[in-house]
């Protein structure tokens, strides 16, 4: 796997925060956020089922930077 890192939340210490990555080889996000509370995740379940092998998280609208950035990456059109 080669994770290539876009950041984390701006306004946390650096540590134990939501952060982006994208899975080069895969083609595949990948994002670290806070744990979906019960409410939400059955909010989400409205729209259908989440299997067992998924997860909901949040991220803060504070982050669409890191992921404009690797929504870039995966489709080829930023410059390393």
């Amino acid at each position: 796997m080669a994770l290539r890192s876009f950041g984390k939340d701006p306004e946390t210490n650096g540590d134990h925060c939501p952060t982006v990555w994208l899975d080069e080889e895969r083609r595949e996000f990948v994002f670290q956020g806070w744990k979906a509370s019960d409410a939400l995740q059955a909010e989400c379940r409205e729209t259908g089922p989440i299997p067992d092998s998924e997860a909901v998280v949040r991220l803060p609208a504070r982050m669409a930077q890191q992921i404009r950035e690797a929504l870039d990456a995966a489709d080829g059109s930023a410059v390393r």
